[in-house]
């Protein structure tokens, strides 16, 4: 069983959560100007790359607080979770928590 590390409660077996979708995703500016084919897409395309990428995740057996993470997509393994009122880690960052042993 793979343990994800909630922020606020610590390392829970994955059970515990549920997949909330792609994160910083921005809001559009003005949705009611947009038409259906653009409120579409910004409701449903999201990236799928193979590799790091920004998630959203609850804990919905636990405290049931809404997290963000960087989980590799190929491995599935979580490099980083971070709460949402935190800004996104950039590259550089993830790769220094990695060589210092300290991302999760």
């Amino acid at each position: 069983m793979q343990l994800i590390a909630c922020p606020w409660c610590g390392p829970r077996e994955e059970v515990e959560f549920h997949y909330g979708g792609q994160a910083h995703v921005p809001y559009p500016d003005s949705p009611a100007e947009l038409s259906d084919e653009e409120w579409a897409h910004y409701v449903f395309f999201r990236d799928n790359p193979k590799g790091r990428f920004a998630e959203r995740w609850n804990h919905s057996a636990g405290c049931r607080r809404w997290f963000n993470a960087i989980r590799d997509t190929a491995t599935y393994r979580f490099e980083r979770v971070y709460r949402l009122d935190d800004p996104k880690p950039g590259v550089t960052e993830l790769a220094r928590s990695r060589e210092e042993g300290t991302a999760p």
